[in-house]
């Protein structure tokens, strides 16, 4: 068995902390949205709790941010640029997740500390960290503070627009961290992914069915 160090320190670090913070916004979002329905906390814990962990969710995107930008391992979320190459790794991947998994092949994707997505993943981190993300926190901060943006506000269409973007972004992450959930289970045991995420080194072994 051979050990990769794949998980820089402040990568898991960052990761740690955003999906404890996810997890927290999605609770006292439900309870804010769903007052109703829901009763968990008094609303005004909620709504003071939601928003000092969007603040710190957003701090922590931008430590993220500039991890990547200032250091080598941006190429971890940069994509084949020989459109051929990038096509056909992407179908190899589709088959596996779609029925190569299942017959115990092996995973066409190998990762380094400088290669660490498949193709498919690359392509959705691409758009979760620098599209979802800011819009999430974007509409976030607008609704943070109604009155002090309701010209930015106002632009984008009103408060109803605004939180409308706001809650399809909650229900987008919920589905991502559904599929994110099944996605860390398939490594060569159940939780190999998630000790990676906690040691930075991923196991390799001889026989990865």
């Amino acid at each position: 068995m051979e050990k990769i160090y794949i998980h820089p320190l402040p990568v898991r670090i960052w990761h740690w902390v955003n999906a404890l913070g996810f997890l927290a916004l999605i609770a006292t979002g439900i309870q804010i949205r769903y007052l109703d329905l829901v009763q968990l906390i008094p609303f005004r814990t909620a709504v003071v709790v939601h928003n000092y962990i969007g603040f710190v969710l957003i701090a922590n995107f931008f430590l993220w941010l500039g991890f990547y930008l200032f250091t080598d391992k941006i190429t971890v979320y940069l994509p084949e640029m020989n459109s051929k190459k990038y096509f056909e790794d992407s179908w190899r991947q589709i088959k596996f997740y779609g029925y190569g998994i299942f017959l115990g092949e092996e995973n066409p994707h190998h990762p380094t500390i400088y290669h660490k997505f498949n193709p498919l993943q690359i392509m959705m981190y691409q758009i979760i960290m620098l599209l979802m993300v800011p819009i999430m926190f974007f509409s976030g901060l607008l609704l943070w503070d109604v009155k002090r943006f309701s010209t930015l506000i106002e632009l984008f269409g009103g408060v109803r627009v605004v939180d409308t973007v706001h809650v399809l972004m909650f229900i987008v992450f919920c589905g991502f961290l559904v599929m994110h959930l099944y996605l860390i289970t398939l490594g060569h045991s159940r939780f190999a992914h998630i000790k990676a995420m906690l040691t930075g080194f991923e196991e390799k072994h001889d026989n990865p069915k």
